[in-house]
């Protein structure tokens, strides 16, 4: 067995989260046959005194029978009036499979302003703190119900990482209809499994689409993005299919497993790289680049050569290379009405007041570049 999947299969807390195309059919909703299998698999890690948190897709998928919707609906009001009936279901149906092992169900729905701000991140951690403490399993979803294009996640998978580093996880494991990550169409039978991703260049040149069953918003894509998030994190990942759940639970012998980085990440550092909201861009010369990225140097005003965007001091901006390619976030010290009439110009050229790093060294985190 790898190391990763060592790690994995002894963590103390794990993210599972399971997506739609698991849980519902487009003709009939909430599948209680699938999902009290995936319930078995938890319940059985939980009694080897492992906590879980479920990040349960789902929601709309569940409302569609009862609203009589033949497919998932493409407007985002009759989305939201689908998870709100569905979101119901899915809730009783976990609580009734749950309590088939006598184990506490807690709901936990969040909109992307729960890990944005800073403070609402901090009173979401403190809430799964205590419900695990109280022997509850946390099941979260984001709350279809209300979000908007504006805050919402996109996909549940990216909600899970999120979820990974803020409970300060072990382990996170990804469940779909996909049994592992290949190299080509699974369905082609020409492509390959790959069982490790160890680093970047495993993903290079792989062709990842998104979900094909029509109830879910992701597939490998956004599963791999949510996979490389959390293991730049330090959090090992596994991404294996729903119906592998059990041995994925247990052993972790199926599926893809990516290695995680040496370290873990601070939670102020992790926010601020995958969660918070950026309010603009900054534009660096390529000598700032270096300094940011290699050299984890503070950003001064000589390197910088344009601004975009409707930030104030204490605001998360990007930070991006001249051909926009985003290498680093930050928290910006100046509004940006300020910063036009110092750009580029060297730390001794300016008013004493204004002496200082546009983002400190302390306040930064560089980024892999996104291709």
């Amino acid at each position: 067995m790898s190391e990763v999947r060592a790690a994995l299969a002894g963590a103390r807390r794990l993210v599972v989260k399971v997506g739609s195309s698991s849980l519902t059919t487009a003709s009939g909703g909430l599948d209680v046959g699938r999902l009290d299998a995936l319930v078995d698999a938890i319940a059985d890690r939980v009694s080897r005194d492992t906590e879980i948190v479920l990040v349960s897709s789902g929601a709309i998928g569940a409302g569609l029978a009862p609203l009589a919707l033949g497919t998932r609906p493409k407007d985002l009001a009759t989305q939201q009036a689908a998870a709100s009936v569905g979101q119901l279901a899915l809730a009783h149906a976990y609580v009734e499979s749950f309590g088939r092992y006598s184990l506490t169900v807690g709901q936990v729905l969040m909109t992307s302003n729960d890990v944005v701000r800073r403070a609402h991140y901090r009173n979401a951690q403190r809430t799964f703190s205590r419900l695990l403490a109280l022997g509850a399993v946390p099941v979260v979803n984001e709350n279809d119900t209300v979000a908007t294009e504006e805050i919402r996640f996109g996909d549940n998978d990216r909600l899970a990482a999120l979820v990974a580093h803020l409970v300060g996880a072990e382990g996170l494991v990804l469940l779909s209809d996909v049994d592992a990550l290949y190299d080509g169409d699974p369905r082609s039978g020409a492509s390959r499994k790959i069982t490790e991703v160890a680093s970047e260049a495993d993903l290079e040149g792989l062709a990842v689409g998104r979900s094909s069953s029509g109830l879910g918003t992701g597939g490998m894509m956004s599963k791999v993005a949510a996979a490389r998030t959390a293991a730049a994190a330090g959090i090992p990942v596994l991404i294996a299919a729903a119906q592998d759940a059990p041995s994925a639970l247990k052993a972790a012998d199926v599926g893809t497993a990516f290695t995680p980085a040496p370290s873990r990440m601070s939670a102020r550092r992790f926010w601020l790289g995958y969660a918070a909201g950026s309010q603009g861009r900054l534009v660096l010369d390529d000598g700032a680049v270096t300094a940011v990225v290699r050299h984890r140097r503070s950003l001064l005003a000589a390197g910088v050569v344009g601004v975009d965007g409707d930030f104030q001091a204490g605001d998360v901006v990007d930070l991006v290379t001249p051909e926009q390619t985003v290498v680093a976030r930050g928290v910006v010290a100046f509004d940006v009405t300020e910063l036009p009439e110092l750009i580029g110009r060297s730390t001794h050229e300016l008013p004493p007041e204004q002496r200082r790093e546009v983002v400190h060294a302390d306040d930064l985190v560089p980024l892999r570049r996104r291709r």
